[in-house]
């Protein structure tokens, strides 16, 4: 499979060697981050942020960055710190300045409470092929879809990638993906009668919200397409809102792009605008020993304006 297809070079978010450089100066310094709640801490955020701008070129980044994610065709952006990672490791240096990007676009916070910032997404042989730390398919979704305040944007931090070439994250336009449905198809999404997952240990992404409505809110930068293709095999969802959901899960297929992610590249994912999965990995992992399988961090983001803590 091609490293990338049909992606928008401008998702892509490449740094000068001579910001590079200033970086892994940047990185080597920054002090460990502190946590108020689920949020990462304002002091930090600041902290953080003073590191970044003493870098010269930061700032361009920082624009392209944000129309990447949030400008009139944004949706998603991967940055690749590649040679970062080279020189710093992936260890306690480089996630520090991993976060100090992301909080330039939101608020880094955890809502899982019995894990840490940044979560481990390893491969698991004995998973579900189909679950995030399976090895096959992972379906078109959004993170938290049952929650009535799920995170605005979800990132994916590759520490590994799939040593046997295959795992490729991919993406879809889940907006435009519904504009392509007919006018009953949409009015079936909007009725509150989808149910996926549970709901506990949670904080910070509001209550439980079973059933919920796929179409949940017009604007781009509020409403979410809750979708998640593994709400199909719920139990009592009758067969007119089934075929709407399967209707919307083609259209994104037609509509996906895709990236194999690299080491030292992270993912972003503005969650009002794009659903995202995986493809399977490559055949054979059984012959992959655990410490070189695929392993991605994940880390969350709350925007700014939304219930929560207020964005610094």
């Amino acid at each position: 499979m091609p490293e990338t297809v049909n992606v928008d070079s401008d998702r892509f978010i490449d740094l000068p060697k001579e910001l590079e450089d200033d970086l892994v100066k940047v990185g080597s310094t920054l002090p460990a981050w502190d946590v108020e709640g689920a949020f990462l801490a304002g002091p930090t955020i600041e902290q953080y942020r003073t590191a970044l701008d003493s870098a010269p070129l930061f700032n361009e980044i920082r624009g392209s960055l944000l129309a990447a994610l949030d400008g009139e065709k944004g949706g998603y952006a991967v940055v690749r710190l590649g040679n970062i990672a080279q020189a710093l490791g992936v260890g306690e240096q480089f996630l520090r300045l991993a976060t100090a990007f992301l909080a330039e676009v939101a608020i880094p916070f955890q809502p899982f409470q019995r894990w840490p910032l940044w979560k481990e997404l390893g491969t698991n042989l004995n998973a579900n092929p189909g679950l995030s730390t399976g090895t096959g398919y992972n379906a078109f979704h959004m993170d938290l879809v049952n929650a009535t305040l799920p995170p605005d944007y979800t990132t994916l931090l590759c520490v590994r990638p799939d040593p046997l070439g295959a795992g490729a994250s991919i993406l879809s336009n889940a907006r435009e993906a519904v504009s392509r449905l007919t006018p009953s198809s949409r009015a079936l999404l909007a009725d509150v009668a989808y149910r996926y997952g549970g709901f506990f240990d949670l904080s910070d992404v509001g209550e439980e919200y079973t059933p919920f409505p796929v179409l949940d809110g017009e604007p781009e930068d509020r409403g979410f397409v809750r979708f998640t293709a593994k709400m199909l095999a719920a139990s009592g969802l009758d067969e007119e809102h089934a075929q709407a959901a399967r209707e919307l899960a083609d259209q994104m297929v037609a509509g996906q792009v895709s990236y194999t992610l690299q080491r030292g590249d992270f993912l972003i994912v503005n969650q009002h605008r794009y659903v995202h999965g995986r493809e399977p990995l490559g055949d054979g992992q059984h012959g992959v020993t655990p410490e070189n399988r695929r392993l991605l961090l994940q880390l969350f983001l709350r925007g700014a304006g939304a219930t929560g803590q207020a964005a610094s």
